[in-house]
């Protein structure tokens, strides 16, 4: 009778797979991305948000955005808190530019509002396909680059110099040590394709810190218990400021743009990517849903706002469960329960130490690297416009700041080698916008 309810929910059979096959599809794709539960929180917290209820609220973002997914489209894909957007949350808005948490949350909110109009108006489309290819490359590779300096500076591997501005840390410290043999474990597993990689190295080092001493402690505080109720979300649900980008809008536009920017290629990207392992593209090798599932996407952003986490997007890690036969919603159900059922292991999640998360930031850089191969090395004005995105991101310690510049330098490239025609209206008043900022330092 369940098979049956499954089946005609799912259309399980429309698309050769099972019950029993989209349970093990869900449980491979959360093993590989479940990571996410202890390295938002940890980028989360940065920006000066209570660490308290952080692991609670990823996990619930993760689930309403996977279920939106799973009832919108029926596609296998799961959502989560994306990797790049929280280190532009903390690290950028809150950091660099000084926003309060409350209102970086806003700023979260009208993102997701703003790219759920683009996406139920077809703007989107229209966008997506005005950014130069070279831009969106570069883009996503200066983000990789961006989370994996993140990382190298969390272990101590990477620390401040006042003559160099950046050198090697203390190599003998064992939480280091331990950081860059995990770094090494990491990408090993990861070669061998094995599920739940980042997870693996994750646990592995947070049991090796539990044995090693530090001060009157241990590297990994030893938890009072392994299962116990997920903590309270009080603090952050409903915590954001809504009219603080509005108030500020001079100060926060480009911060909401480049979230836009930023979630639109992530989303379409990974979309493209699964849907096509999954044969789920048509005969013209478009996603036929792809409407539905950036809605589903957009309002998952909306609700993890609400909740208290930075956008919510599609997880590449999804492609896992696809490889594992997942075809339908079922499988993104599956990894939501499992994010629910995860919470009551809190209080071990609570224990994991910073350098334990330094190898998962450190895989997702390198993994966000691998789009660097589409770009053309032939065409120098593409290899300069995403060479200056890409360096910018890391150096500048801003995402923002490196898709300002790329703009910059794409329009100035193509006006200066009488390319001017070939520059699409958006993508000149873009970058006209940003020259603007500098020159009136509206920011």
């Amino acid at each position: 009778m369940l098979t049956n309810f499954f089946d005609t929910l799912f259309k399980l059979k429309q698309h050769g797979t099972n019950v029993k096959t989209e349970v093990i599809a869900g449980l491979t794709t959360f093993a590989a991305m479940s990571y996410v539960l202890v390295v938002n929180p940890a980028i989360l917290s940065a920006s000066g948000m209570p660490i308290e209820g952080l692991i609670t609220v990823t996990a619930l973002a993760a689930c309403v955005g996977t279920l939106l997914m799973a009832m919108m489209t029926n596609y296998p894909v799961a959502l989560a808190p994306g990797m790049g957007l929280n280190a532009f949350f903390a690290f950028t808005i809150c950091l660099t530019r000084e926003v309060p948490w409350d209102a970086a949350l806003g700023i979260v909110f009208w993102n997701g509002i703003l790219f759920l109009l683009m996406s139920v108006s077809g703007i989107r489309t229209k966008i997506a396909n005005a950014i130069p290819a070279a831009l969106k490359i570069g883009v996503q590779c200066g983000i990789g680059l961006f989370i994996a300096f993140i990382g190298l500076k969390n272990a101590g591997l990477i620390v401040d110099n006042p003559a160099t501005f950046v050198s090697i840390g203390d190599l003998s410290h064992p939480a280091t040590l331990l950081a860059l043999a995990g770094i090494i474990l990491t990408i090993i597993l990861v070669t061998k394709k094995v599920t739940g990689a980042i997870l693996i190295s994750v646990v592995v080092l947070t049991v090796i810190g539990a044995f090693i001493p530090e001060g009157e402690g241990y590297l990994t505080a030893h938890p009072d218990a392994v299962v116990g109720l997920p903590d309270s979300i009080s603090n952050t649900f409903f915590a954001f400021d809504l009219m603080y980008p509005i108030e500020h809008f001079a100060e926060t536009w480009d911060l909401i743009f480049a979230l836009v920017f930023v979630n639109m290629f992530d989303t379409i990207g990974t979309l493209i990517g699964v849907s096509r392992r999954a044969n789920l593209l048509d005969e013209k090798g478009q996603l036929p849903k792809i409407g539905k599932a950036m809605t589903a996407d957009a309002a998952a952003s909306v609700a993890g706002a609400a909740l208290g986490t930075s956008p919510v997007t599609s997880y590449v890690e999804s492609a896992a469960g696809v490889s594992a036969g997942g075809r339908t919603g079922l499988t993104a159900v599956v990894v939501a329960i499992c994010f629910i059922l995860a919470l009551f292991l809190t209080p071990v999640m609570k224990v994991i130490p910073l350098m334990a998360t330094t190898p998962a930031l450190m895989m997702v850089g390198i993994l966000m690297m691998d789009s660097i191969r589409q770009l053309d090395f032939d065409d120098l004005t593409s290899l300069a416009t995403a060479t200056v995105a890409l360096m910018a991101m890391p150096l500048t310690f801003s995402i923002s700041e490196g898709i300002a510049l790329g703009f910059i330098t794409y329009v100035g490239l193509m006006l200066g080698n009488g390319k001017y025609k070939e520059v699409s209206l958006i993508t000149y008043i873009l970058a006209a916008v940003f020259v603007l900022r500098y020159v009136f330092d509206l920011k």
